[in-house]
């Protein structure tokens, strides 16, 4: 640089002062930091006096601006100075000559002047600098003479043979192409200086030994910056807490250093990667002085670190230093197992959710931290500013792109593994949604949400700054993002988006017949996912092959019905007994899982298929239902070629006593107990009149002879007497098991007697001996029943209808109870009992006004089966009811409306 000569008429020099060497600017300019006085510390630009080093290039200021060049040797007389001074203690005289702008003096290397290296002569001996010969010749300047000479005659520097064009930098000022730049690169590190600092998380460096001059955003991190005017430059009026602090504690330890920077992404122009120096890492550094926060987006560009940052600034926050001086965190603490568990995946719901059975048999949905499942693209608001309406019949899982994917990624890496959950964090209850546990999930050591993430099949959720609550993994789950954004996978992609067209034929039951129902009869086997579980014998199957959903009914077997909760309106239904054991059974083998089928035919009104289903591991699931005790075999499966599998696993279950078949007892026909008079070879009619006050679901009835009327209603009365002059204290009685009791029915609030057939939570369930009818009642609904009342046996006799048996079918059975219940409760009737077995009467019924045979009838209408009875009294009778039944199949009424459900209907398969 060009300057008056600090010789002549210069002003006296100032004393000696010390400082550290901060920036070298040219070969005979560097600026040097003093000692901190309660602020930023002072610093001081100096010029050597008497030399000119060579010019270096400087950056052009706009695109237009002319480029400038090094004058030769330039860099190198920088490069000297830098290598020797830069960060180190120095001792330095000032001196100002009169019209000068600048400072001029002499810098020792070392803690005095008489015992440092003078730098003047250094870089005069070493040939990169011209000396000022037009002064007074002061001992100085004839010094400096004399080195000069000495270096010309050893050609040394500036003064070598070597030519002068191979000292001049080629500088590269702008990257045209960044992303390409970095590519080039590849993640490696690349030398560099540093050369300006912006702020503590911004510098300008040249790459080395292209000398590429960029601006870097150091990753993972973000400092206070200074504040822009309208001309786009510093604002010195603004002083933004802390960033002169943290621009000053990088330039301390940074600048005109050597390092090594990665390259890793881009921002804008800028470039954002890691500087990696051997006194540490900067940013964690800034991170755990309080001067710098974390910012997930940068982060997650990082190969490596990401961890040791987020740590460095938990120790600033607990600290609260600078930046984290108010901060109060909304972090979450875990303890026990709720936070800290491992279990096996049953299901999987739409790409951010699970649901986990621990070891001590608790199901809990398990959602993932910190990522979201893909999501509806948005539609255009309609005119009154909101979103259009859904189409009907609208399947998130098939009809939003990429959800399929994201469902089905997991559940084939999942379902029925074991995995780790570490509880991160509670999402509370939110408008239409409830609270969410959002777990880290791994299995094998690999996360899960990284995987699907990885893959493009969930996005990351971005969180505020100051937001803790999230996935203690969440700088991978970004890093992962990246790499997909980058890949253009999954929800990233631009185009091949998934449009899977599904044949609803769940709703849709018309096609199933004549489209689908012949190819799988054909097909020996069918591959299919069973996306849902309704009962132990009725799943939902999805048929990839034919992108169709389907109501699925397992043959050969009936199973009993589970418990269905209320939705829409529509109240809970108990389930029957084992019903839900055998939902459960079902759910733990093939919820979710990969399945064969071969499908035999449909049900009767065509809504739903009936076939053979088996495991992954083979086992066919009828047999295994039947086997566990959970279902029985159906007559339908005679003709089947399982059917001798069938009828062995009952017959296991039905030694073992297990669970439906817990109180079976083996009748042997052969030995069945009739009443004496019931031996005989004619038939006695002896006809009572009666009243039905109760018909169960299994054809059972009860009755009240119509000449113990009078005395009923005697007896009713005197006890409702007795109750109401001695009401009974709530909760004095503790009902029994067989006891018989006073109940008070919930119909009308009025006392009956009662016998007690069970006990469970406080409830009780009874039978009321002169109606016949049940139900369940709490514990202060009952009394003691006093001893007047005791004496009188019951007036309901259970009977049950003589030679009718209910049809096979659920539905059918419904059917024909109704039918009956319409045609006798409440009315009077003709009953006369026909054959007693295992001392319970079995009667025939007649009309009192046309005396006609009200079982008959019933079978005439194809409601009821005719049970086939031997005996030789009960033969005619028997010819009349298969008459009627054989009218019924040829009308096709009732369960024959389809044919011939003993003989034709064999080969068909029912629940």
């Amino acid at each position: 640089m060009s300057a008056p000569a600090a010789t002549a008429n210069a002003t006296a020099p100032q004393p000696i002062r010390r400082g550290i060497v901060k920036q070298v600017l040219s070969g005979d300019t560097v600026i040097i930091r003093g000692a901190p006085k309660g602020g930023p510390p002072p610093e001081k630009q100096i010029t050597f006096s008497n030399v000119i080093a060579p010019k270096l290039a400087r950056r052009p200021a706009n695109p237009d601006s002319e480029e400038t060049k090094d004058e030769p040797y330039a860099w190198e007389a920088r490069e000297f100075l830098r290598k020797k001074l830069i960060g180190e203690e120095v001792v330095f005289s000032v001196t100002r000559p009169p019209n000068a702008t600048r400072d001029y003096g002499t810098v020792y290397l070392g803690k005095s002047a008489e015992t440092g290296e003078n730098m003047t002569e250094a870089i005069v001996t070493a040939g990169l600098v011209n000396v000022r010969r037009d002064g007074p010749r002061t001992p100085e300047l004839q010094r400096l003479i004399e080195l000069e000479d000495a270096a010309k005659s050893a050609g040394r520097g500036k003064w070598a043979n070597s030519p002068s064009s191979e000292h001049i930098r080629s500088i590269k000022w702008t990257q045209e192409n960044p992303r390409h730049f970095i590519d080039q690169y590849a993640g490696r590190p690349v030398k560099a200086i540093i050369e300006h600092v912006r702020d503590g998380s911004t510098i300008r460096a040249f790459l080395l030994p292209e000398f590429n001059y960029i601006t870097l955003m150091i990753s993972g991190i973000r400092c206070p910056g200074v504040k822009l005017d309208a001309d786009g430059k510093p604002d010195p009026s603004v002083k933004v807490p802390f960033a002169d602090e943290a621009r000053y504690f990088v330039e301390s330890r940074l600048l005109q250093r050597d390092v090594e920077i990665r390259l890793e992404s881009v921002n804008n122009s800028n470039f954002v990667g890691s500087i990696l120096f051997p006194l540490g890492n900067i940013a964690e550094a800034l991170l755990r002085e309080g001067l710098a926060k974390c910012v997930d987006w940068s982060m997650a560009f990082m190969k490596t670190g990401a961890d040791k940052l987020r740590a460095a600034e938990r120790q600033a926050k607990e600290k609260r230093l600078r930046l984290w001086k108010d901060y109060q965190s909304n972090a979450q603490t875990f303890s026990g197992k709720e936070k800290d568990f491992t279990g096996t995946v049953v299901e999987v719901y739409n790409g951010d959710a699970i649901s986990v059975k621990t070891q001590n048999g608790t199901v809990k949905k398990v959602f993932l931290s910190s990522i979201r499942p893909p999501r509806e693209a948005g539609k255009p608001a309609g005119e009154d500013g909101k979103q259009p309406p859904r189409p009907k019949n609208f399947r998130p899982l098939y009809d939003i792109p990429w959800m399929f994917e994201a469902r089905e990624f997991l559940r084939k890496k999942l379902i029925n593994k074991k995995v780790h959950c570490n509880l991160d964090y509670i999402s509370p209850a939110r408008e239409n949604f409830p609270e969410k546990y959002c777990y880290t999930v791994t299995i094998g050591g690999t996360n899960v949400a990284e995987a699907i993430v990885s893959k493009g099949l969930a996005t990351v959720i971005r969180y505020r700054q100051d937001d803790d609550q999230r996935s203690s993994r969440y700088d991978e789950l970004l890093a992962a993002e990246t790499q997909a954004i980058k890949g253009s996978k999954g929800v990233h992609a631009k185009k091949d988006i998934p449009a899977h067209r599904i044949n609803d034929l769940t709703v849709d039951h018309s096609r199933i017949k004549h489209q689908y129902l012949p190819s799988w009869q054909r097909a020996l086997r069918t591959e299919g996912i069973v996306e849902f579980v309704a009962s132990g014998s009725r799943t939902r199957l999805y048929i990839p092959k034919d992108s169709c959903l389907v109501t699925f009914l397992l043959a050969g077997i009936s199973c009993p019905r589970s418990s269905r909760p209320a939705t829409n309106g529509i109240p809970a239904q108990e389930g029957e007994p084992f019903g839900d054991e055998a939902l459960a059974f079902t759910k733990d083998r093939v919820l979710q899982r990969d399945v064969s089928v071969h499908i035999e035919t449909t049900d009767k009104a065509g809504t739903c298929v009936i076939g053979w289903l088996w495991t992954e591991s083979g086992v066919n699931l009828s047999v295994a239902l039947v086997e566990e005790g959970l279902a029985e075999v159906h007559f339908s499966a005679e003709k089947s070629e399982h059917f001798r599998a069938l009828k062995a696993a009952e017959d296991k279950a039905k030694a073992a006593r297990k669970n439906i078949w817990a109180n079976y007892v083996e009748q042997v026909e052969e030995k069945v107990e009739e009443d004496k008079e019931e031996k005989t070879t004619e038939r006695k009619v002896n006809y009572e009149a009666v009243v039905i006050t109760e018909v169960t679901a299994d054809i059972h009835f009860f009755a009240q002879h119509t000449d113990q009327g009078a005395k009923l209603e005697n007896l009713m009365s005197k006890l409702r007497q007795e109750f109401q002059s001695n009401p009974p204290i709530t909760g004095a009685y503790t009902p029994k098991r067989g006891d018989l009791c006073a109940a008070k029915f919930t119909e009308d609030n009025e006392w009956y007697r009662a016998k007690v057939e069970k006990i469970q939570n406080g409830n009780a369930s009874i039978c009321y001996i002169d109606y016949g009818n049940k139900e369940t009642v709490p514990f202060a609904r009952l009394a003691s029943l006093p001893p007047a009342f005791i004496s009188d046996k019951p007036y309901a006799h259970e009977y049950v209808l003589a030679l009718a048996l209910l049809p096979p079918d659920n539905e059918d059975k419904d059917v024909a109870v109704r039918a009956f219940a319409q045609d006798t409760l409440n009315r009077n009737v003709n009953l006369n009992v026909e054959y007693k077995l295992n001392n319970v009467a079995y009667a025939s019924l007649h009309d009192q006004s046309t005396n006609a045979d009200i079982g008959k009838n019933l079978i005439a209408d194809g409601l009821l089966l005719v049970e086939k009875r031997r005996e030789r009294k009960l033969q005619q009778l028997v010819t009349e009811y298969k008459e009627a039944e054989q009218q019924a199949r040829k009308s096709r009424q009732g369960i024959w409306e389809y044919g011939d459900i003993t003989e034709d209907d064999a080969t068909e398969f029912g629940r």
